[in-house]
């Protein structure tokens, strides 16, 4: 599913026009979005966390050439799925 199909499914669910729906997609990904651009994580019950993991700096291979390079320290976002939401994925296979 992509944004466009969730604005279309929140649409059709909760019988609302497709800008309001556009709306409240775009706000809740702006929400996460800083929350986590401040450092702090969004925890959403029954669902699963968003969170931001800090990598640490390491050393690399270049695949064509075979020469070692630098991968610098990043921030990476994450989720880490929710207990219920396992087992409602877990249940469907």
């Amino acid at each position: 599913m992509n944004k466009n199909e969730l604005i279309a499914e929140y649409s059709s669910k909760n019988s609302v026009g497709k800008s309001d729906a556009t709306k409240a997609v775009d706000s809740l990904i702006e929400i996460i979005t800083d929350t986590l651009k401040s450092g702090g994580d969004v925890k959403i019950a029954g669902f699963g966390t968003f969170k931001v993991a800090d990598t640490k700096a390491k050393t690399g291979r270049n695949p064509r050439t075979g020469e070692s390079i630098q991968i610098a320290a990043s921030k990476k976002p994450k989720f880490l799925a929710g207990k219920q939401l396992k087992e409602l994925i877990k249940s469907t296979v």
